[in-house]
């Protein structure tokens, strides 16, 4: 699990997610940062008994000016369609969604390498609904000395 990965199907299924609550989302920005790596120097890779959380925080506006967030655990992304943990997510002063998992964790593999279509898709048949949500990703890398 990677902090990258973690924070782009964040932003991704929770988009998804608070539009299918009726949520109108202007825009959606996630960062993560990945805990208990258990990766040194002289061991590149996790232990397979360290286990991996990453803590998500994502901020974001509604068409109407009304303040997003999305935040909490991911102990698992799954093929960069779905994250579990323990997210809630709030519109303003009111939780909107409460969830262990975000996304279609039971989707297949893609073997195509492209992205799954979002809602709202945009053809060029003057179908128009304006501006779509747009995706940043912010990576937080964190060294400690000593290899801790």
């Amino acid at each position: 699990m990677n902090s990258a990965s973690v924070a782009l199907t964040t932003d991704r299924a929770g988009t998804g997610a608070l539009e299918g609550k009726g949520v109108d989302v202007r825009w959606l920005n996630c960062t993560a940062e990945v805990e208990g790596v258990g990766a040194t120097p002289s061991s590149p890779s996790p232990s397979a008994s360290a286990r991996q959380v990453a803590q998500v925080d994502c901020r974001g506006r509604t068409v109407g000016g009304k303040d997003i967030t999305i935040a909490g655990k991911v102990t698992k992304e799954v093929n960069s369609l779905c994250v579990r943990g323990d997210l809630t997510g709030r519109v303003g002063d009111r939780t909107v969604l409460q969830a262990d998992g975000l996304g279609d964790c039971d989707a297949a593999p893609s073997t195509g390498g492209a992205t799954p279509p979002t809602k709202g898709g945009g053809g060029g048949n003057g179908g128009g609904g304006g501006a779509r949500p747009t995706v940043t990703v912010t990576v937080t890398v964190i060294e400690y000395p000593g290899g801790k």
